[in-house]
């Protein structure tokens, strides 16, 4: 299994990925270093959306998450695979179910649930070992929701904070789903399917009152 190559999803062969990632790690002396500068600007260059939610693939390339400068957790997790992959460091995906504690009012009408199934993240082999990278919440959201922002020196894994500033609980673990060299998106429709048949018609669409929830937050 290779680490490194472009997949169907982590196409890090796209002439913007490989533009974005080269331009974002030029000049930095490490693989490490390397992978802090792509971190920082795929956490706080692209904006969370989970609004942006849907299980059409396209959704899903890393090329797709750049051009459009939005994503939720795992279009964001697979652009940083992606631009890490093009300057030659091996990443992988990961996935677990949380349950977000500080969910808005509004998403949590829409889930009808806390629990979150299959969020995303990426690991970064790094100085031999795996490293974990969650790039989601972007600086301004957490400003604005009083969440601690998840920073990443390459050493140690960065995932989501148990708590807020105010001490409150903000997320927990509760699924580990395991890492793939590319998006399992056959086993994240299974799982969101499972967990959300409320939000999707027989052919996997957002349904109707779904969508008006998301346009209505997003336009």
């Amino acid at each position: 299994m290779s680490f490194l190559a472009p997949t169907e999803y982590i196409d890090s062969d796209h002439p913007e990925v490989v533009a974005f990632a080269g331009r974002v790690s030029e000049g930095a002396p490490t693989q490490r270093e390397r992978a802090v500068r792509l971190y920082y600007a795929v956490r706080d260059g692209c904006r969370y959306d989970p609004w942006a939610f849907s299980l059409e693939p396209a959704i899903f390339r890393a090329s797709t998450t750049l051009a459009a400068g939005r994503g939720f957790c795992i279009p964001k997790a697979i652009l940083l695979a992606a631009a890490a992959r093009a300057v030659g460091i091996p990443s992988r995906l990961a996935f677990a179910d949380v349950r977000n504690h500080l969910a808005s009012e509004r998403l949590l009408a829409v889930m009808r649930t806390d629990l979150f199934a299959f969020h995303g993240m990426t690991e970064l082999q790094l100085d031999g070992r795996w490293v974990k990278a969650t790039p989601a919440f972007d600086l301004k959201l957490c400003e604005a929701f009083g969440v601690v922002p998840l920073e990443f020196d390459g050493r140690s894994d960065s995932t989501l904070h148990p708590f807020d500033r105010a001490g409150k609980l903000h997320m927990e673990y509760v699924v580990d789903r395991g890492s793939f060299a590319d998006l399992p998106l056959a086993e994240l429709t299974r799982v969101t399917l499972e967990h959300y048949p409320h939000l999707f018609d027989e052919g996997g669409r957002l349904v109707g009152w779904a969508r008006e929830a998301r346009s209505a937050v997003t336009t």
